[in-house]
């Protein structure tokens, strides 16, 4: 008997198919800078900048005053030092002996030096301050974006645009640490271009409009440049999303044997390098645009400064300003050129970076308002009957509904079993017993509260689920099965689960037992097997001990022994409780009904 490879059957086999073009529609499909104006972008800088203030007084109130008292003293010592220069320069360029103009000088030249030293020490207690305000800001709003996803109605994850706007609120919770940065560059800059433009202006008034122009070049080009970056950014976000998905799942251990058996190494990566390199060519093609952008406000900010020196010389040569006045002028045009240059690109780079926290609040306030808001009735510890009137139920985006008019009722004491094929809709209908999904037609109530008027924490206080995809936590073998609600200050109850699921054995062998880490990815951590995590995850159930109890497929990972011993336990608690089971095998209502 020959055997054929089918791989080399067929020589004229297709290549591998490229990653879909993702494309968005909807509301959100849209850049929100598409349409803005420069003029109204630049207008974003001050609401900015007191957003950011906010941000950071709410944190660290003492680094904000410390920040802003070192600001206001790097502003003061650069009007100082220009000001006292000015009088250094006057008895330098005087007439007289040499040591005679020294000592003339030696005053101004004192607080020049003493000026600029404290100018130094208050920048590095600048960058103290940052230093201290910048992880608590980050932390801040990093914490805030994880509980905003985790507090979301379920039903919003399926909304359009819901992904995708998380993952532009995830790049600007990385900008945040550059915005108090930013910020404090920015005020630094603006402080110092004041201090010297008020100098420069009482030495002439007509190079402060001279040195406006040779800078405001910069600051256009800056934040056109801006703009056509977050535009890439825009374009690049659903690809990102993806790539970001597709890395987890084909780095992650736990599936490296299906990627290498099933021979998907080689697809993967092509799969993601030809993503990879669809984001870089966007990136790429907008690399000539902001080429024409920098070289055009270079060039024409170039010309404006040479008119700023050009009428410096022509006022020191014509006589109009004095020599000595012609110096500080110059040491002034310097000082405030540097200003403002930093004031134009640290500007720049705060509208930047409010372009991603922009996002970020976009997607906090869309979270806030999608948070449930459902009413203040409390579902009492003992419920003895869990009712439903005709509850419809569509997810977004879908032409029919997945659950259409079921009504029951489940009663203390009581074993239902929901049987049906896959995508029939049991998990669906699971989920709005709990309360997760919330009926778009009918009723779910419990002991006569509808699950609509209820507060969602005391329903959820009574119920313990095992869903059919369960999370593999990498926690502690002891918080896997508590989920970090202890009952009690010792072991006990959740030994007692341990033993119910049969999983003693198995938590003895651990290095640590139940204190063991149940990650192999992570030094000194262990794996469980599939059927394992199964029964460990029916623990986690069963120590809830609520008035329902929702079990999803809770064996289809167990072999026939383990099965036998979670319906065993599950009819001999049945008693205390309203138990479901969802499956799509008919033998497993029967095992609970021998």
């Amino acid at each position: 008997m020959t055997v054929t490879d089918a791989s080399t059957a067929n020589e004229e086999t297709p290549p591998p198919p490229p990653p879909a073009s993702i494309t968005f529609e909807g509301k959100h499909g849209k850049n929100p800078l598409a349409d803005a104006s420069f003029g109204a972008m630049c207008r974003r800088l001050p609401s900015v900048l007191g957003h950011t203030a906010r941000m950071a007084w709410a944190v660290d109130r003492t680094g904000v005053a410390l920040l802003l008292v070192c600001q206001l003293l790097v502003g003061i010592a650069a009007a100082v030092v220009l000001a006292f220069t000015a009088q250094a320069m006057t008895h330098l360029l005087a007439t007289g002996t040499v040591s005679g103009r020294l000592h003339a000088a030696l005053p101004a030249l004192v607080v020049v030096t003493t000026a600029a030293g404290i100018g130094r020490i208050s920048g590095a207690l600048s960058s103290y301050a940052d230093g201290r305000i910048t992880p608590l800001l980050m932390t801040e709003a990093d914490v805030a974006l994880v509980a905003a996803v985790c507090r979301v109605e379920s039903a919003a994850y399926g909304e359009d645009g819901f992904a995708d706007r998380q993952e532009a609120a995830e790049v600007g919770v990385t900008r945040t640490r550059m915005m108090v940065q930013d910020a404090q560059r920015f005020m630094s800059a603006l402080i110092r271009m004041i201090a010297a433009s008020g100098v420069i202006t009482a030495l002439h008034p007509l190079l402060l409009p001279l040195l406006l122009l040779a800078v405001l070049p910069a600051g256009a080009g800056a934040v056109l440049s801006a703009r056509v970056d977050y535009e890439t950014h825009y374009l690049n976000v659903g690809d990102r999303n993806v790539r970001s998905m597709m890395r987890w799942w084909a780095t992650y251990s736990r599936y490296g044997d299906e990627v290498r058996a099933n021979g998907m190494t080689d697809y993967l990566i092509y799969w993601y390098r030809a993503l990879s390199d669809r984001i870089d060519q966007r990136t790429v093609t907008a690399a000539p645009r902001m080429l024409r952008i920098v070289l055009a406000t270079s060039a024409l900010g170039g010309i404006f400064q040479l008119g700023t020196w050009a009428t410096l010389a022509w006022l020191a040569t014509t006589g109009r300003v004095a020599l000595p006045v012609a110096a500080t002028a110059l040491v002034a045009v310097q000082t405030t050129l540097a200003s403002l240059s930093q004031f134009v690109i640290h500007g720049a780079a705060m509208f930047h970076t409010s372009l991603y926290l922009a996002d970020m609040r976009s997607f906090l306030d869309m979270a806030t308002e999608r948070a449930p808001k459902r009413g203040e009735l409390t579902i009492p510890e003992r419920v003895d009957e869990i009712r439903l009137d005709e509850v419809v139920y569509q997810y977004p985006g879908k032409e029919g509904p997945a659950v259409a008019g079921v009504s029951l009722t489940l009663r203390r004491g009581e074993i239902l079993a929901i049987v049906g094929e896959n995508g029939s809709g049991k998990s669906t209908l699971a989920k709005l017993i709990t309360g997760i999904l919330l009926a778009d037609k009918g009723r779910v109530l419990w002991d006569s509260v509808d699950l609509a008027q209820a507060a969602p924490a005391s329903v959820w206080k009574r119920t313990a689920l095992v869903p059919q995809g369960f999370a593999c936590w990498p926690l502690r073998a002891r918080e896997n099965i508590t989920l970090g609600q202890p009952k009690t200050h010792d072991d006990g109850p959740v030994w007692d689960v341990v033993d119910a699921v049969g999983m003693r054995d198995a938590i003895e062998k651990l290095p640590h037992q139940l204190d063991t880490l149940l990650a192999k990815e992570l030094f000194g951590g262990a794996e469980l097997s599939g059927g394992q995590w199964q029964r460990l995850v029916c623990g986690r159930a069963l120590y809830r001990q609520t008035p329902l109890l929702i079990l999803d497929e809770p064996t289809s990972q167990m072999d026939a022994r383990g099965e036998h011993a979670i319906f065993l336990e599950i009819k001999r608690i049945a008693a205390e409780r309203m138990t479901i089971v969802v499956t799509h095998q008919l033998d497993n209502p029967a095992s609970l009904g021998e």
